[in-house]
């Protein structure tokens, strides 16, 4: 009889740990210790057992009035992985933004006696969840606070780390105000409609990345949120989102996908299960008219074959777009470009050619991203993708780009 078969807590945690520990994703003996010692399942008291102790599965907790999650715990490898990125240790004064409780708990376990843990949440039913359930299992030395994080973390002092588990547009002067000298800040940012996990070590004024991962969060509500646009095509079959670069003339993409169909394959291949983290960033850094498409699945007439359907790299040029497409190998897959609209082809070319640099220059590079106060002027800024926020200037710098010229966006106040 397997671990899964049994239902016993004890014999899922350390399965799932195990599977945790095999992936890489745990690689410390504080993070393993705490996933091996706090009972999830306590803290996801109304989701089966299988589900709770699922390795790459979140436990939504509460959803809005749209069925939309608006709070979860986070999946564990998720978890894992920000907690590797914190690099916290024993003693430390660490801070959390978006409670739930358990993720505190397992911060609680790394700080150990010596240190301390706050937490901070927006939404009154969730700080008196995570308040219950901490204290149920033992973790009454944890804070749980209730207040819009954009201000920081009231009466919290100075943090060694800070984790954010929601998603954010921005990164606050509070946060960082915050950081003791050498503090480091773990948060999801979105860039350009893709949210990165970024480990970021504060440098004087400015914070520098020294790791990013590919991760998904419930958006940041308050003050801090920040919701992107979408432009509706073919009835509602087709978005096009933005951060950012909202098109100059809507309306010139009215009928764009009646023309004809310009397709292009790339020679860029991918193998089975290959990351490509780097390939995405490369795009939304290097391509002004960088946007996402979905399609919507109950709509779907099949006219369209993205890469993915759900959030798809799209190229946009005035009354013609571009976006990314996939085939089959023998090996893997291969990368391709449709293009729709009168300028098709040159929209596509412009595509495939930033592919096909990926794959030359980047494709075994990840871009550095600095978070700049936004009131830096652009001369003090390093070479890559400006895209100016409302409280700071984030840079996409990648090797050897030292004489490229700026890129810059400014994604603008909704």
């Amino acid at each position: 009889m397997t671990h899964l078969e049994t239902a016993d807590p004890e014999a899922l945690r350390t399965a799932m740990v195990d599977q945790l520990v095999r992936a890489g994703t745990i690689r410390s003996k504080q993070v393993e210790a705490a996933f091996r010692t706090v009972a999830r399942d306590e803290f996801a008291p109304d989701a089966p057992l299988v589900q709770a102790y699922a390795a790459h599965e979140a436990v939504p907790t509460k959803k809005n009035e749209h069925g939309i999650t608006i709070s979860s715990v986070s999946a564990p490898d998720v978890q894992a992985m920000m907690l590797e990125q914190a690099e916290a240790q024993a003693g430390m004064r660490l801070g959390e933004i978006g409670s739930g409780g358990y993720n505190a708990a397992l911060m609680a376990e790394v700080a150990g006696p010596g240190g301390t843990v706050v937490t901070i949440d927006i939404d009154p039913e969730v700080t008196d969840r995570a308040r219950q359930l901490l204290d149920a299992n033992g973790y009454e030395r944890v804070r749980v606070v209730l207040a819009d994080a954009e201000h920081g973390l009231p009466d919290a002092g100075t943090l060694d780390r800070l984790i954010v588990t929601v998603g954010a547009w921005d990164i606050p002067p509070a946060w960082t105000d915050q950081l003791a000298e050498d503090g480091r800040l773990v948060v999801p940012l979105r860039m350009r409609g893709l949210t990165r996990s970024i480990a970021f070590d504060r440098d004087g004024e400015r914070l520098v990345s020294r790791s990013t991962e590919v991760c998904g969060f419930v958006t940041m509500q308050g003050e801090g949120e920040h919701t992107e646009r979408l432009l509706l095509i073919r009835g509602k079959e087709i978005g096009l989102r933005f951060d950012d670069g909202w098109p100059a003339d809507p309306d010139a993409l009215n009928g764009v996908f009646d023309t004809d169909r310009v397709e292009k394959w790339t020679g860029v291949t991918v193998a089975p299960a290959e990351p490509i983290k780097g390939m995405q960033m490369w795009l939304a850094s290097a391509l002004d008219g960088f946007c996402l498409m979905s399609v919507d699945a109950e709509l779907d007439t099949g006219l369209v074959a993205p890469q993915n359907k759900r959030a798809n790299i799209t190229l946009l040029d005035g009354d013609s777009l571009a976006y990314l497409a996939i085939r089959k190998t023998a090996d893997g897959a291969e990368f391709g470009v449709h293009g729709y609209g009168p300028n098709a082809e040159a929209v596509a070319d412009a595509l495939v050619e930033e592919l096909q640099r990926w794959d030359r220059d980047h494709r075994q590079d990840e871009p550095v991203i600095y978070a700049y106060p936004a009131s830096t002027p652009e001369a003090d800024l390093p070479a890559g993708r400006v895209i100016t926020k409302r409280h700071r200037r984030i840079v996409i710098s990648w090797p050897q780009e030292g004489q490229a010229s700026k890129s810059t966006i400014t994604e603008k106040e909704k």
